[in-house]
């Protein structure tokens, strides 16, 4: 990801990945709290076998705000809000909710090498390895079950506890992850950590979505069951077929101000850009702060 909110994640060492108990509904989805669902749109994949609730899915169309580097008050017209999971959701919209899955947040570096030592990765020598370009985070190790499981039971946590807020999706971030592994992981190992991790989503009640990775193609809707994607800088990359190809209007892309080519009113005049396109600032930052930067289409 090119941008990261810091993410308080406690350790849960609970062992069971099925038969989770969900939390409340989320607001403004059907249901009795504590019941499972799955997602009610046809052909957005990845639905709980013998759930009674359906989650929402997300919208094919709106307006989308990412504000994981703080929360406000959405801006008028707002419909989609993403915040992290230490945060509650925006009332009155759709609300996604930000997990780092696939690498540790600064703060939880300390109890994921005390607590869960095999599920970070290393190199053969022992060393740590770490995202190179965030230096903070260490790089968590999809390559056994055994880590998996663990990585999974540890994040269930932060899943149930955006379903408790009462979210409506999970955005599970570094996807990507094996590409800065220095070649010790693989793409198979981070898609049976997303199918492990999307599958606790979906017993919440919470649609799952793709963070960035166009390399995927069809493979992250049809071994995961990602429901939609949260892209970043797709126009600047000219990776957003990628994306909607697979997913169609279920695309959310941010553009960054810092690297913004051309005009904004380029970027809308686009007839291949995913339809909920927004551009901010690099740093996410809450409104009314220095530099902060919120557009839509």
């Amino acid at each position: 990801m090119l941008f990261r909110r810091t993410l308080v994640t406690t350790a849960l060492l609970a062992v069971a990945l099925t038969g989770l108990t969900a939390c409340a509904a989320p607001s403004g989805s059907a249901g009795t709290p504590g019941a499972h669902r799955t997602v009610d749109d046809a052909g957005t994949g990845g639905a709980t076998a013998g759930a009674d609730v359906a989650a929402r899915a997300l919208p094919t169309g709106g307006v989308p705000d990412y504000q994981l580097g703080g929360s406000y008050t959405p801006p008028a017209g707002v419909t989609i809000v993403e915040r992290d999971s230490t945060e509650e959701p925006a009332a009155g919209v759709y609300g996604i909710c930000y997990v780092n899955g696939f690498q540790t947040q600064p703060e939880d570096r300390a109890s994921w090498l005390s607590e869960h030592p095999d599920a970070v990765l290393r190199t053969a020598a022992g060393k740590l390895v770490i995202d190179p370009g965030w230096p903070d985070e260490l790089i968590l190790d999809t390559r056994t079950a055994s880590a998996r499981a663990t990585i999974t039971s540890v994040l269930s946590r932060s899943i149930a506890r955006c379903a408790d807020h009462g979210f409506d999706a999970v955005e599970f971030d570094n996807l990507d992850s094996w590409t800065r592994s220095g070649g010790r992981m693989t793409r198979s190992g981070n898609l049976a950590l997303a199918a492990s991790l999307v599958r606790v989503a979906h017993q919440h009640g919470l649609a799952a979505a793709q963070k960035n990775t166009p390399q995927l193609g069809t493979a992250g809707r049809e071994r995961t069951g990602f429901d939609f994607v949260v892209a970043e800088e797709c126009v600047q990359y000219d990776e957003c077929a990628a994306y909607t190809d697979v997913y169609g209007a279920r695309v959310i892309d941010v553009e960054y101000a810092d690297t913004l080519k051309g005009k904004w009113s380029a970027v809308c005049a686009m007839t291949d850009r995913p339809r909920m396109t927004i551009l901010r600032d690099r740093d996410l930052v809450p409104a009314g702060e220095d530099g902060y930067v919120f557009r839509h289409c």
